[in-house]
């Protein structure tokens, strides 16, 4: 009766995010009570699950989770070091299974570790052998190395952005882990280094030209010969020494065609790399523009730099400083992590009026705490479920403030924030106001920009700017595109297959 160990260890980091990573921003779980939180919902155990469940003869051995609550700056080393000796000591148990499912995420950093998930993996390697296959599924935000794909059998990423195929992703692991094991498949790997970052509305794959190149990933992982195939974007704020784009094709046992099929990948993107980039309102006309469409709508404020599931702080101020400085005539809704706000609000209780400050808390290089005058609306614990994946989140004590006409959603913590769950947990419907601060650089369209009048994506501060010339790179291979002019590529394929 085959026996399949499952663990999981998730973050993504922006480098450039004052404000470092611990461990009390993961939920930790162990053994059965992983399979208990991910059965039934929309993620990639979830979906690794039903197919794995659905076969009578195999059993599993849950081992260690480490799900980011939030992302965040660069993870500690200590903090590092304590999930990857958990995720070490529940490895043991893998030594005696006949396959392993692992879900990473790929954007994680440390403190003199830039590569935490090729760590796990070499460590996982050294636990169990040489020989026991290893599936991994991934975002394709993902940073992708040598070392990840020197220990995995075989690596599966994302197929969309927005991401809304976790569950799909976690069935496609899981049926490739299958083929392994019954000597179906014998993967090999072609992996081709592309350097360009990049960030925008082109790459939505249900719109942008990014889409067609998955389309033809998705057909190559069809085909009779095809296993997986896709692209990895990198995440352009987690600054290490292999962010980059890559395109890879797992092939069963041709190498010369996933080497062709990983080629036509990268020849696609390079051809339109000029037009994956997102262009950028300045905060200052930004607010001139939605002032001007007052009373036609909805302004969605689109505010990427502190996109807290890109790995930024969540107290940026500045769309709010820039409402007020410029009188916005409407009532605008929008997050803001501020503990001590939050905790003043608790203290006042539900109808007071508080004199506090908002933003400016964590990301102190960026941003200055604003004083307000605000009406505590509504107090909450900020526990809610995820729109879309059904996942419990947990943003901390919270507080609806209202400051004149604008109402911020204060959280003691960041959450993500791509999709609408934060406002409607605390009672809040964004189409309702003239103007919502969207804290992600796309969420699925029907959310936000099916009604947006007008839509503006803004060059705000922040440490997960579009803007990349911003940021200041300083660990990532150079020359890349678009920080570096005149950027050369001529692909280089690398070929990665283990040994059996």
């Amino acid at each position: 009766m085959p026996n399949i160990f499952i663990a999981e260890c998730k973050q993504e980091v922006s480098s450039f995010n004052p404000v470092p990573s611990t461990i009390v921003d993961f939920e930790q779980s162990h053994g059965a009570e992983i399979l208990d939180y991910h059965r039934g919902h929309q993620t990639e155990i979830g979906g690794a699950l039903t197919v794995f469940e659905a076969q009578p003869d195999i059993t599993l051995t849950p081992g260690y989770s480490a799900r980011a609550i939030t992302s965040a700056g660069t993870l500690t080393a200590e903090s590092f070091a304590t999930i990857a000796e958990a995720f070490c000591v529940a490895a043991q148990a893998a030594r005696e299974c006949d396959a392993i499912y692992l879900s990473l995420h790929g954007a994680m950093s440390a403190v003199g570790e830039p590569d935490p998930e090729g760590h796990l993996l070499a460590e996982l390697r050294r636990i169990v052998g040489e020989t026991i296959p290893i599936v991994a599924s991934f975002d394709l935000h993902g940073v992708i190395t040598q070392r990840i794909l020197h220990h995995c059998d075989a690596i599966v990423a994302y197929h969309t952005y927005p991401h809304v195929d976790f569950h799909e992703t976690g069935v496609r692991s899981a049926n490739l882990l299958l083929q392994i094991l019954r000597g179906e498949a014998r993967p090999v790997t072609a992996r081709i280094y592309i350097p360009a970052l990049v960030r925008g509305p082109q790459l939505v794959t249900a719109t942008g030209l990014f889409g067609g190149m998955i389309r033809q990933a998705q057909s190559f992982e069809a085909d009779s010969k095809g296993l997986s195939a896709g692209m990895f974007i990198g995440n352009p704020f987690t600054d290490v020494p292999d962010l980059a784009t890559n395109s890879f094709v797992v092939a069963n046992r041709d190498e010369a065609w996933a080497t062709t099929k990983a080629r036509e990948l990268s020849d696609a993107f390079w051809a339109v790399r000029d037009q994956l980039y997102q262009p950028l309102v300045g905060l200052e006309e930004a607010i001139t523009q939605a002032s001007a469409a007052y009373g036609a709508g909805t302004a969605v404020l689109v505010d990427a730099a502190d996109a807290t599931s890109s790995g930024a702080s969540g107290d940026s101020n500045a769309i709010l400083v820039e409402l007020l400085k410029q009188n916005y005539p409407g009532a605008a809704l929008m997050p803001i992590v501020d503990a001590p706000a939050v905790a003043a609000a608790f203290a006042a209780g539900v109808g007071a009026s508080i004199e506090t400050t908002l933003g400016g808390r964590l990301d102190r290089d960026r941003f200055t705490p604003l004083p307000v005058t605000a009406k505590v609306r509504m107090l909450s614990d900020g526990h809610f479920f995820s729109e879309r994946s059904r996942v419990p989140w947990n943003a901390g004590n919270t507080a609806v403030l209202q400051v004149g006409k604008h109402v911020i959603i204060a959280t003691s913590r960041a959450v993500s924030l791509y999709d609408r769950s934060l406002f409607w947990a605390h009672g809040q419907e964004p189409r309702h106001f003239d103007a919502v601060v969207v804290k992600s650089p796309f969420c699925e369209h029907h959310m936000f920009d099916a009604y947006a009048n007008p839509l503006l994506n803004i060059d705000a501060p922040g440490s997960t700017s579009a803007n990349l010339h911003r940021l200041g790179h300083t660990v990532c291979r150079r020359p890349i595109f678009p920080l570096d002019a005149n950027v050369s590529f001529e692909p280089q394929v690398e070929i990665y297959r283990r040994a059996r």
